[in-house]
């Protein structure tokens, strides 16, 4: 079988930046000349084993780092971006994204930027009533997509965060709920439940948080987590909002509230204790959601960020889907990217779990470029609590890589071996090059039509090659 190379001129450079070195001290220390780590950040010649020895060796850096799947997003959204209709001419071939994704990373997403606001000024001069009285100026990205981005692009993992997060609970000593109060005493906050506050209100005057009593006690826990980290955390949040640079104070905000969400998840699920368990229980959401009080939802989103260098778990991609197909949450640290607008393939399992609630649903599928994946999906709606309150619809993805399945309770008796077991899935219509697809909305980027009035078949259009 032949070996794929590696080509990881901008992580080169990243990390020589942030070490402060030139290009000849970091070749020294590397022990390789200078040329030939200039042509190696340029993506001209593949990481050597001699390199990859020598990061490890001399910097203590993780090389699974090197194959992150950042350009594989970046070539997947900006396919996407290339599908609208503003672009007239063809699309540049697929070998040139990935070729700009990898060496001009930057630019990639500069590029992502400018079509994101492209779009929201469209959508806004779509709506009249939002264009009439509007007065002109630049467009600001939106703060919710400049957030979700911000997380996709950096694993869903944030490091010093997991961490703070794992040393409160070590401190717990298994016992979290008395530990979460003790920790709440030490503040000088009053805890209680009412309702009409909503889930969860913080009274700053009167140092009282107040939850909803109709809550699950995993919600009650986990909106206790959350509060406290905005409470005792608030440096440790900031530090890692600053790095971030975000564009609008409201981006900031609604990120604060993810990094208070994502230390939640990871008191309640620590990361060394989690990976184990997980391993253990070879992936039974259900078990671990019992062992660690936590709901489905949690846990399978915490199996999506188990990206720690040097720890790393199995690569999950984590979904969220709402009835109507929107996607609400998403995460991939596998090759497999969602749709950056719009919503998911129909053809995946992710929208029939809506039908059989309460019940896993298994998939074997096959995307456009002969990836296989092991799917998962189950509805997580949310009562409200009381007869007449409204019940949140929900459903959930979690899958991997095929190699990985066996490695899956829900995986077992499935014949991973059988072809004919694996259905065409794609990322979204535009990009999907599917010709035969009967559910395809609207025609696929870079392929020509043939319109017959005298023949119809499944689409009223033939798609060339």
């Amino acid at each position: 079988m032949a070996i794929q190379k590696l080509y990881a001129g901008a992580k080169l450079r990243e990390l020589r930046g942030r070490l402060g070195l030139t290009q000849k001290d970091f070749a020294a220390r590397l022990g390789v000349s200078l040329p030939y780590l200039n042509q190696m950040e340029n993506n001209n010649r593949p990481v050597s084993s001699t390199v990859m020895l020598g990061l490890v060796q001399e910097f203590g850096y993780d090389i699974s780092e090197l194959g992150s799947g950042d350009t594989e997003r970046l070539v997947s959204d900006m396919r996407e971006a290339l599908a609208d209709p503003v672009f007239t001419e063809a699309a540049p071939p697929l070998p040139d994204l990935r070729l700009a994704a990898s060496n001009a990373p930057a630019l990639a997403r500069a590029f992502l930027d400018l079509h994101r606001a492209y779009r929201q000024t469209h959508e806004r001069l779509a709506s009249l009533d939002e264009a009439l009285g509007r007065e002109g100026g630049p467009v600001a990205a939106s703060p919710w997509e400049e957030v979700r981005d911000f997380f996709h692009y950096c694993d869903n993992y944030i490091d010093a965060v997991d961490h703070a997060a794992e040393r409160f609970a070590n401190r717990a000593g298994g016992q979290l709920d008395a530990h979460i109060r003790d920790a709440y005493d030490d503040l000088g906050i009053t805890i209680r439940t009412a309702d009409g506050a909503g889930v969860r209100h913080f009274d700053a005057d009167t140092k009282t948080l107040t939850l909803s009593p109709r809550a699950s006690r995993e919600t009650q826990r986990f909106q206790l987590l959350h509060q406290y980290a905005l409470l005792d955390q608030g440096r440790l949040l900031e530090a890692t909002l600053d790095l971030a640079r975000f564009q609008t104070d409201t981006a900031r905000a609604i990120a604060k509230l993810g990094m208070a969400n994502y230390y939640a998840g990871a008191v309640l699920m620590p990361y060394t204790r989690f990976a184990a368990a997980a391993a253990e229980t070879r992936h039974d959401l259900e078990r671990l959601s019992i062992r660690f009080g936590a709901s489905i939802e949690q846990v399978a989103h915490r199996l999506s960020t188990l990206q720690r260098p040097g720890a790393k778990g199995i690569p999950f991609f984590f979904v969220r889907v709402d009835q109507a197909g929107t996607i609400t949450k998403r995460h991939s640290a596998t090759r497999l990217q969602f749709a950056r607008f719009g919503g998911a393939c129909p053809l995946w399992n992710v929208h029939q779990a809506f039908e059989t609630p309460g019940r896993f649903l298994r998939q074997l599928a096959e995307t456009p470029d002969g990836v296989r994946y092991f799917c998962l999906a189950r509805d997580v709606s949310k009562s409200g609590g009381a007869f007449n309150a409204p019940t949140r619809r929900y459903a959930i993805g979690l899958g991997c890589e095929v190699q990985h399945a066996e490695a899956v309770v829900y995986a077992d008796d499935l014949d991973l071996a059988n072809e004919a077991a694996y259905e065409p899935i794609g990322i979204s219509c535009r990009i999907c090059e599917r010709a035969d697809c009967h559910q395809r909305s609207v025609p696929p980027l870079e392929r020509h039509l043939t319109i017959d009035p005298d023949r119809r078949g499944t689409l009223p259009y033939e798609i060339g090659r």
